[in-house]
């Protein structure tokens, strides 16, 4: 950990226009530094060893300060008094690689108990309900090397949270009482894991590696791995707590928190609450053992995948590149085997119908080594022709080894690295939180925020280094497909594979060319001032609206587009959607190779099908976008589509359908009840059989018709004035030339539930078990959404705590507010890996009575937090343009366009009132539809049927009028 020598604080504001200079040289090697001295005061300045400020963007104006405690605490903290949640996350520099031989999973168990309560905190749940009741969210990881721990909150309940926060790591209990019980919950978060692709390869990848390297071995745990030890050995409790106490220390922590408060009331309670962890001379923990034996390679291995998916990928042992980030030795590398531009390695492949995506990059470092890994979604034809990939692969190697890492293209990367640094968007506080604690515990304090984009100059030799371990003896070679089979199965997740002999030499494929200068690399990259408060009419027709929204606070020359083509035989059949989905598909699939460049210099776009038909959506700088736009609308209308870019886009659709079924168990839930409750809606079975009908002429006739008959909505949000969003809109009105009203378009309706309890079973293959509970509304008014919001948010932490903590169902146990389109809803839901579904819903009813008996109980001013809770979230701000574009999006797709439908509900949430909440809890408990699943259970076959007996939801109650 660095530790600065010298006592600096400044305030990022005053300095933008130097600090702005030192970045766009590169320059970051220093922090910059004025006269002014921290103002806390005893003990609390006491506790500060010494304070630093890291290099941000010239545009960024929240205050920084990075403090060294005295107990070798480093802390990051941020003000940003525009932040409407404070955050805050802990990384400790402890991870799974430290687990004993003999217990897997303790670090992972660790993380888990100290959730369960501390010495001023002694109720299990009294952080969960503290931070639920102010508005916030909470969670933890645990990785390899690290442990993060983080939350967000209303920003006056902070210091209450890191009252109960920074106990974690002074006073835990270790709750003898929930030793068990939690044992059973990361057992059952192991089950929820167990059909992951990635971790399945990952299991058979750990045997393969170095066995002596500590990051090789199982991570998550079970209840086998966390058993009781024998008799006369330490307990699992005090295991756990020799693990703390051996590894928990303030100097292999990292704390970060962004608030709205100023600096020094933040430093002060951080001084205050955090200066008492235990400073005992700890270090990062190191590995020193390799993470490859390279005598040991080349090898070549297949193994079994659950999912319909071919996948290839060539792992390389590398030096881990973390060390190496001023000059980012690698990223060269990985760009250009990764690029999916005309005559890149994909490109090659895709034109040969062997592949339909590539990716390369450097990963799974441990602090000396790592893993340089290409990886190649494979076709059919594909998986009969690995040898000749792989020379094609390593053909591309050769020709990056003979001229393709001149300098220009690293200064071509370096400057896009500027501009991403210089406008990049924070997102929300929590998210910026852990990132920052897990930048500080790698990175010098000044590059906190910089390491991610810096590239100083060219290391040529380093990056030789890099190139020349991307050889064939220096390789593991991975093959997944569903027709493996072997007797060799992976320890953790019973995984079937074998090892092979090295097949003949391949054929290299001709084709390969290295990409030319960026050509879509913008230049006008100034902020326009100007600042709308909500989108308002920009084009109005019958057959064609647009919205603008100018938009200056995110501090980047961006705008948003989104075009939505309407046509009302998108509804009618499976047929017509399973062509949407492929239209938008083939747009995406055909402006791949041409568009990948714009992507690369921070423009981007993508087709996406929905109900009423599909939608462009356009992301990037201001500059270059309307060429973008053009290029898109041209190749939609008037492109060639060829017989093997069909086929290759009807192949990936059909593999996303075959393979849902393998997918989340939750979600699968959740796309049942959508099916059942939203029409017109098809289930993925009805999709696949309507694919198999088409050809290449079937899309050619759809893509006709389509586009003969529109409707258009389109919206414009970002650093854009009316008059370029006005030509762009109109741009796209003479490229469509629509010709329907938005009276044509048949909308997506919410059903109400039957009266009579229904159960609906999905299609899925899981092994585990699930119950989601829906409870419906009665109507669509503002009214009645504010009054179920407030009680799922009440229903929330008590419904977590007794059937995931007390009863230990299963790992994947919440309840929430879940409304589909306008139509309110609670969800309910427990997903188990040994609990039969009618068991979880006695359970659930069993909660529910004993809630309504507590309801009778009630007081308002009980009520009271979680009506303000509510509104907090509510009327929180937008953390990104393209968050802000999404949500204003969503609004124009109901009947009534509104986009103030937010603040509308927050105010009216604060006066929901006991007598409503008493008068809508009988409703709620009457209209009920449960989706359930036990491993063998045959998916519901009449779904269509319930669905046909159901009616409209009101969208009015008792005559209230939806103002």
């Amino acid at each position: 950990m660095l530790r600065s020598s010298s006592l600096m604080h400044w305030r990022a504001l005053p300095q933008r226009a130097l600090l702005g200079f030192f970045v766009s040289l590169g320059i970051a090697s220093c922090a910059l530094a004025d006269d002014s001295d921290t103002t806390a005061t005893g003990a609390t300045k006491d506790a500060i060893k010494d304070t630093i400020t890291p290099i941000i963007s010239p545009y960024d104006s929240r205050d920084y300060r990075v403090l060294t405690l005295e107990n070798g605490l480093n802390v990051l903290i941020v003000s940003d008094p525009e932040a409407d949640k404070a955050a805050a996350s802990m990384n400790v520099r402890v991870g799974s690689a430290q687990d004993p031989d003999d217990l897997k999973g303790l670090a992972h168990f660790l993380e888990h108990m100290l959730f369960l309560g501390t010495e001023p905190y002694p109720e299990s749940d009294g952080y969960q309900r503290y931070i639920s009741d102010n508005a916030g969210s909470h969670n933890a990881f645990t990785a390899q090397q690290d442990t993060n721990y983080f939350f967000d909150i209303e920003p006056s309940a902070l210091p209450g949270a890191l009252d109960r926060f920074s106990e974690f790591f002074l006073s835990p209990l270790f709750n003898a009482d929930h030793l068990a019980s939690e044992r059973n919950i990361v057992h059952s978060e192991y089950m929820a894991r167990i059909r992951d692709e990635s971790r399945r390869e990952n299991d058979v990848l750990n045997q393969l590696l170095d066995p002596d390297n500590a990051t090789t071995g199982f991570a998550v745990g079970s209840r086998e791995t966390l058993a009781s030890p024998p008799e006369g050995e330490a307990t699992l409790r005090e295991r756990v707590i020799d693990f703390y106490h051996q590894h928990y220390d303030a100097n292999v922590m990292n704390l970060a928190i962004v608030a709205p408060q100023p600096l020094d009331t933040l430093e002060e309670w951080v001084a205050e609450r955090f200066a008492d962890i235990p400073d005992n001379d700890l270090s990062v923990p190191t590995i020193d053992a390799p993470l490859v034996d390279a005598d040991t390679l080349p090898r070549y291995i297949e193994r079994q995948s659950l999912q319909d998916r071919r996948q290839l990928r060539f792992y390389f042992p590398v030096p881990d590149p973390t060390d190496d980030y001023r000059t980012k030795p690698s990223q060269l590398i990985s760009h250009l085997l990764g690029d999916e531009g005309d005559g890149s390695l994909l490109a090659v492949l895709r034109d040969a119908g062997l592949a339909d995506g590539l990716s390369a990059g450097v990963g799974r470092g441990d602090g000396n080594d790592a893993l340089f890994t290409v990886s190649i979604s494979l076709t059919p034809a594909g998986a009969e022709r690995l040898d000749d990939i792989q020379a094609t692969l390593f053909a591309a190697v050769e020709q990056l080894r003979n001229d393709g890492l001149n300098a220009w293209r690293y200064d071509e990367q370096k400057s896009l690295n500027e501009q991403g640094f210089r406008f990049q968007q924070h997102g929300a506080p929590q998210q910026e939180a852990t990132q920052l604690s897990m930048s500080l515990s790698r990175y010098p304090v000044e590059d906190v925020q910089y390491a991610a984009y810096r590239m100083d100059g060219l290391d040529a030799e380093r990056q030789q280094a890099y190139l020349d371990a991307l050889t064939p003896d220096n390789m593991l070679r991975f093959y997944s497909a569903t027709d493996i089979e072997s007797e060799t199965v992976s320890p953790w997740f019973n995984t079937q594979w074998k090892e092979q002999e090295p097949g003949t030499a391949g054929q290299a494929l001709s084709g390969l060319a290295l990409p030319a200068p960026n050509p879509f690399i913008a230049s006008d990259l100034t902020l326009l001032d100007g600042q709308d408060e909500q989108p308002s009419a920009l084009v109005e027709t019958p057959t064609f609206s647009a919205w603008h929204m100018q938009d200056a606070r995110f501090n980047t020359p961006s705008v948003e587009w989104r075009v939505s083509l309407q046509n009302p035989t998108t509804s009618y059949s499976a047929e017509e959607a399973v062509l949407t989905q492929l239209l938008a598909g083939w747009l995406n699939d055909s402006l791949n190779e041409s568009l990948y460049p714009a992507w690369l210099a921070g423009q981007a776009f993508s087709a996406y099908p929905h109900a009423r038909g599909m939608t462009l959506s356009f992301s990037g700088w201001r500059d270059g976008q309307t060429p973008l736009i053009e290029q898109a609308l041209d190749q939609l209308k008037n492109a060639h589509i060829s017989d093997s870019a069909f086929e290759r886009v009807r192949y990936q659709l059909q593999r996303e359908l075959r393979n849902a079924p393998q997918g989340a168990l939750y979600g699968q839930a959740s796309s049942t009840l959508g099916e059942a409750l939203l029409t017109p809606q098809w289930s993925n079975a009805q999709l696949l059989t309507a694919s198999q009908r088409f050809d290449r002429r079937h899309l050619e006739d759809f893509r006709e018709r389509f586009l003969s008959d529109l409707y258009v909505d389109a919206m414009a949000v970002g650093n854009t004035d009316a008059a370029l969003a006005r030509e762009q809109a109109q741009l796209i009105r003479d490229r469509l030339q629509p010709r329907l009203t938005r009276d044509d378009i048949a909308t997506l309706t919410p059903l109400a539930v039957s009266d009579e309890p229904s159960v609906l079973h999905p299609d899925s293959s899981r092994d585990e078990s699930l119950v989601l509970r829906y409870l419906q509304g009665r109507d669509q008014t503002p009214e009645e959404q504010a009054a179920t919001m407030v009680i799922a948010q009440w229903l929330e932490t008590p419904f977590y705590q007794q059937l995931r903590t007390e009863q230990q169902l299963g790992y994947i146990v919440n309840a929430g507010y879940s409304p589909l389109l306008n139509a309110p809803g609670i969800a309910m839901m427990v997903q188990s890996p040994d609990t039969d579904s009618d068991t979880i819903a006695e359970r659930m009813d069993a909660f529910l009575e004993e809630a309504g008996q507590r309801l009778d109980q009630l007081s308002d001013e009980e009520l009271a937090p979680h009506r303000q809770a509510i509104n907090t979230q509510l009327r929180q701000r937008d953390t990104s343009l393209s968050g802000m574009a999404n949500r204003y999006w969503q609004a124009t797709a109901l009947e009534d366009v509104r986009f103030d439908r937010r603040s509308q509900l927050a105010d009216l949430v604060l006066n929901v009132s006991l007598d409503d909440i008493k008068t809508l809890w009988p409703s709620l408990r009457a209209h009920t539809l449960d989706v359930r699943f036990n491993p063998g259970d045959k998916p519901s076959n009449n779904i269509e049927a319930y669905r046909a007996a159901l009616s409209e939801l009101p969208k009015v109650h008792n005559e209230q009028i939806n103002p």
